[in-house]
């Protein structure tokens, strides 16, 4: 890690933690596992999350953050409209990887009966759909920390083609760290770590989210082309939200 980074680091307040922008510079082109390292160290294990949709590319990120702190809080949103195997991948990443505080949340009931009582709020209005199922249910899980990481790569391209190593994301710091990552060397994390795939990976989901909303794509296509395919939608809304 470099001087500058772990100056930037040098004991945080409680109300004081290094800007996004610092820390961006310094972790520019660090390792995945030196940006997770310096997250922890920024803001402790206690006040640290990483979000995981368990989904096809996940167990690269997670096998990375379990080899710095398999302790570090991960934070799973269960739609209620996740496909069967990706519940099952979860579970099975975390025996795996010996991860001990994944927390899966869930939309609140109330909101789903007022909202969407037929459930076709996903056809209807999915950016409706995607706020209540993932946006407010990350929120209220996010409320008891100050910064966290996610899995977004650069080379998925959209609103990720230019994501920064850290940013600001309202009053929390989120880390990036496989922002600079290829999809090659991901593919290197799996095949040395012997990872399992995602179950759905071998019938040509290229990205896997919620049931309705996730087709399959082409080798050829964009990574996240299964993704509400047919829409102007790219985007759940949990990266274009600002948590607060």
């Amino acid at each position: 890690m470099s001087n500058l980074a772990q100056q930037a680091l040098a004991e945080p307040t409680a109300r004081e933690l290094p800007s996004a922008q610092e820390l961006d510079r310094a972790l520019r082109a660090a390792s995945p596992a030196e940006v997770i390292a310096t997250a922890l160290q920024t803001v402790g294990r206690e006040r640290l999350a990483l979000v995981s949709s368990f989904g096809t590319e996940s167990a690269a990120l997670l096998k990375v953050m379990a080899e710095v702190d398999p302790a570090v809080p991960v934070i799973f949103l269960d739609t209620g409209w996740l496909f069967e195997e990706t519940l099952a991948y979860r579970d099975t990443l975390i025996a795996t990887l010996g991860l001990s505080d994944v927390r899966s949340i869930k939309p609140q009931e109330a909101t789903l009966s007022s909202e969407d009582p037929d459930r076709e709020l996903w056809f209807s209005d999915p950016d409706a759909c995607c706020r209540i199922r993932k946006v407010e249910p990350l929120a209220r899980a996010l409320a008891p920390f100050r910064a966290w990481i996610n899995g977004r790569k650069r080379f998925q391209g959209g609103l990720r083609a230019e994501i920064p190593v850290v940013e600001h994301d309202g009053i929390r710091l989120k880390f990036n760290p496989f922002a600079n990552v290829s999809r090659e060397e991901i593919e290197a994390i799996y095949a040395r770590a012997n990872l399992p795939p995602h179950p759905l990976a071998a019938s040509g989901y290229l990205s896997v989210g919620c049931m309705p909303c996730t087709n399959r794509a082409s080798a050829d296509e964009d990574a996240r082309a299964g993704r509400w395919r047919g829409r102007a939608k790219t985007e759940c809304g949990i990266h274009t939200v600002k948590t607060s």
